[in-house]
């Protein structure tokens, strides 16, 4: 492996501080966002359906602006990131591994992303790009910007969906993360287990993972893009 880009919500990212900010502007005990999280989870849904839930009539990005008019907008620190990240980032890039970040995210969750100075060579988000996971074009910027070839380049994720197997259908290796409430409740999944190179419980295991390996074969290519349609609907 030459080159291993990462995911951010929930891979380098705690949301703990996301959805309970969510939790205080509309309202509600951030117990009950966070169940309607983990419920919107199980049904394949995308997380944000749990502020629609509350909010029938919210239009999610509009009500991100207001928040950030009124001072409460994003906000991210050093206690936000999980404590693997950085002793796993750095023990990559000694190896001589060119590591990338890129995941979905605003533009101010880029400025920020990139304040923590992480030992990493570039840091950039979905709306830097103007294109978001899963969206094909994401992960052919991803290639672009690896500098290796797409075998020779790992995504690691913890959401089958946005992560996993766009990342696989790009042709690029992937590693499922077992990490947030997609990544322990798709753990599992028969498409999960099938579709990713590696699965992981830790970024730092990571480092053992760079060794070359051989590029898949047709057949098998064929039959993984088989099994990553079945799990589509999990967003």
């Amino acid at each position: 492996m030459e080159t291993i880009v990462l995911d951010t919500g929930e891979t380098l990212v705690r949301d703990d501080r996301h959805w309970a900010s969510w939790a205080d502007w509309l309202g509600v005990p951030p117990h009950t966002l966070g169940a309607l999280v983990g419920a919107a989870v199980a049904q394949g849904r995308e997380a944000t359906d749990a502020l629609r839930i509350l909010r029938p009539d919210m239009d999610v990005e509009e009500a991100y602006r207001a928040r950030a008019a009124a001072g409460r907008g994003e906000h991210l620190d050093e206690s936000d990131l999980y404590q693997d990240v950085r002793p796993a980032l750095a023990e990559l890039r000694a190896a001589g591994i060119r590591v990338v970040v890129a995941g979905n995210g605003t533009v101010r969750a880029g400025e920020l992303l990139r304040a923590l100075d992480l030992p990493a060579d570039l840091v950039v988000t979905s709306d830097e790009w103007g294109v978001r996971k899963p969206d094909p074009e994401f992960f052919a910027r991803v290639a672009e910007v690896a500098g290796a070839a797409p075998e020779a380049t790992l995504y690691v994720g913890d959401h089958p969906a946005d992560d996993l197997f766009p990342a696989a259908a790009a042709g690029l290796r992937t590693a499922h993360l077992r990490r947030g409430p997609y990544g322990h409740w798709w753990a599992e999944h028969p498409d999960v287990v099938e579709t990713a190179d590696f699965r992981i419980d830790a970024l730092t295991e990571l480092a053992g993972l760079t060794a070359p390996s051989p590029a898949p074969t047709p057949a098998a290519a064929e039959a993984t893009g088989v099994r990553r349609g079945a799990l589509r609907s999990v967003r």
